[in-house]
């Protein structure tokens, strides 16, 4: 299970690329409709639209709400508008919500019709962006917003295409653009780009959203997060991320120059992500709803046919650019497993070059090093053993402060840990003192605000009096160990490009000293 919402994690990735890309390209793609004049331009015109989006996302999402929510509310409301026209002028296009012609139209057409279901695919696309945007917005907004007004919209739009078709078959060609009037189509254009924009702000907000709480299970490497809202922990903005994304989904767009290319990789992402999902909600619903297994059967047996149906109508048609997704997602599946793996790795080797609490304190009283003032905060990674960072510094200096901290971050598998679990402070008499911190994988690591709220006799908090001490390791690559030496490079090369902790954990740099060590790994 844990693989599989790791591999649907990464085709989430490989989402917000194709997302954007396509979104943008088949709005701009609207100028066709009127005229040919723009063709030469619609590509460039696409990557200049791309260039703004990501760019704007450093100011968060909160203000690009502010910024695009009316927008959107306009959008679907000319939606439902053009819909409807369209259903006046055709009411016989409502029989297709009868499911008996359904099964009369998969009956007589059999593969034909399975092979359809490919080709349609995408007016059921979106519904993934609403589980990453979970984690910014929770569940009431997502929820109220695609009931009462999203879902609503999109019906009645893609029921007045299909009454447009039953009357202007020729229309095929782009039948969204040609359910507006000639008069209409310019501002058409410019309401739907703006729409396509906002569209891929949601999927790469929830990038980054997923981004970060990878970092803290542990999936992908320390990375610069920012917090884009003082009131809502959710929005975030990750640099390196941001700026991946665009040049990926510039190169998509020349790539593949046009979003009928691009749809044929699209389907690829979003079904596989869908059925993946459901398999996990699944689990979610036996282990965590308390639903009984007999209960779960038929409700996620039902949902994992359709999701598998459209997979497989999606999957056949792999020469036409729908393997992209299923590249990108494994790659970036073999790094987040690379450094996972690595990192269990290095553990281990910590593990074998310390030792416990119990057999320190056992040896200080034998030999006790001379004391100096002050706090010295030690953080190490292996639950119930002294930092390696500790025993290079008393190696070396041979002093001891007055007050040693020796601190562990773990990060759970839930999105929170509640206040009275966050921290657990055990002296060890002598002024050492060992502290466990838990932080879920939706929250942010503080050490410096922690410690301002630790009480302990006879010790005051003063941030100028306070040392972190951190250890920094140079990795050779060795024959140890039963990682293959090519995925041990690969580590590498993560490892050297991750964040460094006193930035990761909000420390102040004038406090910070930095221990190196050799490792062989």
């Amino acid at each position: 299970m844990m693989t599989l919402g790791i591999f649907g994690s990464a085709l989430l990735f490989s989402d917000g690329m194709i997302t954007p890309s396509m979104s943008v390209l088949s709005a701009v793609e609207g100028l066709q409709v009127a005229t040919t004049i723009f063709n030469p331009f619609i590509l460039p015109i696409a990557i200049m639209i791309l260039t703004g989006l990501f760019s704007f996302q450093k100011r968060g999402t909160a203000r690009v709400g502010c910024v695009f929510g009316p927008v959107m509310l306009l959008w679907f409301i000319t939606l439902s508008i053009i819909g409807l026209y369209w259903i006046f002028m055709k009411p016989g296009v409502l029989l297709a919500f009868d499911p008996i012609r359904a099964y009369r139209f998969f009956l007589k057409n059999r593969f034909r019709g399975f092979v359809i279901l490919g080709a349609v695919f995408l007016v059921v696309t979106g519904g993934e962006a609403l589980y990453e945007d979970i984690g910014h917005f929770g569940k009431k907004p997502i929820r109220c917003t695609w009931f009462f007004l999203v879902f609503p919209a999109l019906a009645l739009n893609y029921t007045g295409q299909g009454a447009l078709l039953l009357l202007q078959p020729e229309a095929m060609e782009n039948p969204f653009f040609r359910l507006v009037p000639m008069w209409g189509l310019y501002p058409m254009v410019v309401l739907s780009t703006a729409a396509t924009v906002i569209a891929s702000q949601a999927v790469i907000t929830g990038v980054f959203s997923l981004t970060r709480q990878a970092v803290q299970l542990g999936y992908i490497p320390r990375l610069e997060i920012r917090h884009s809202s003082e009131y809502t922990m959710g929005q975030v903005y990750v640099p390196s991320v941001n700026w991946l994304l665009f040049f990926a989904t510039v190169l998509l767009v020349l790539g593949f120059g046009s979003s009928s290319s691009l749809a044929a990789a699209y389907g690829v992402a979003v079904s596989t992500t869908m059925a993946l999902m459901t398999v996990l909600a699944f689990q979610c619903a036996c282990l965590c709803w308390g639903w009984s297994f007999f209960t779960s059967i038929p409700v996620f047996g039902i949902l994992l046919a359709i999701d598998l149906a459209f997979f497989g109508s999606n999957i056949l048609k792999v020469r036409e650019g729908r393997w992209f997704p299923l590249l990108v997602a494994f790659l970036i599946f073999l790094l987040m497993t690379t450094w996972n793996k690595g990192r269990l790795g290095l553990r281990q080797i910590y593990y074998e070059r310390t030792i416990s609490f119990e057999e320190f304190m056992k040896s200080l009283k034998h030999d006790s090093p001379p004391r100096v003032t002050g706090t010295a905060v030690y953080i190490g990674n292996i639950l119930g053993n002294i930092p390696l960072s500790f025993l290079h510094n008393l190696k070396h200096n041979k002093v001891l402060h007055r007050w040693i901290f020796f601190l562990v971050v773990l990060s759970g598998k839930l999105p929170k840990v509640p206040r009275h679990r966050r921290m657990d402070v055990r002296e060890l008499g002598d002024g050492f003192v060992r502290i466990t911190v838990r932080y879920g994988f939706k929250e942010s690591s503080k050490i410096p605000s922690l410690l301002q709220k630790l009480v302990l006799p006879g010790w005051n908090y003063n941030p100028l009096d306070i040392t972190y001490f951190l250890g920094r390791e140079t990795l050779r690559i060795t024959s140890r160990g039963r990682m293959a030496r090519w995925q041990k490079s690969l580590f590498l090369i993560m490892h050297r490009n991750v964040q460094q902790a006193r930035f990761y954990y909000r420390m102040p740099p004038n406090r910070v000293v930095e221990l190196g060590t050799q490792i062989e790994f």
